[in-house]
C-alpha cells in the first residue's frame, strides 16, 4: 500500500526542489515532476517528491480526516 500526504509549500529552493511543511515537520522534497508549485500552494507528497498539485479545501479536508484518524487511534483501547 501507498501513501501520499498533502503538504503546504513554504519555500522554493531550485526549479525541481522546494521545502513543505507537513504538520509542523518541514521537509525537502522534489518538485521536478510537478514544476508549477508555487509557495502557498498544496502538493500531495509521496516518498519526497510532490505527485501532484491540490487545491486548499481538498487538502485542508484530508488533512483534518487524517488528524481525526490519529485522534480516534489514540482513544482506542
Amino acid at each position: 500500500m501507498c501513501l501520499a500526504l498533502p503538504a503546504l509549500v513554504v519555500e522554493l529552493i531550485d526549479a525541481d526542489t522546494a521545502v513543505v511543511d507537513m504538520g509542523g515537520v518541514r521537509k525537502r522534497i522534489s518538485i521536478a515532476l510537478v514544476p508549477e508549485a508555487r509557495v502557498g500552494g498544496y502538493v500531495i507528497v509521496h516518498v519526497g517528491h510532490a505527485i501532484g498539485l491540490l487545491d486548499e479545501d481538498e487538502a485542508l479536508a484530508s488533512l483534518a480526516l487524517f488528524a481525526e484518524l490519529a485522534q480516534s487511534q489514540m482513544s482506542a483501547p
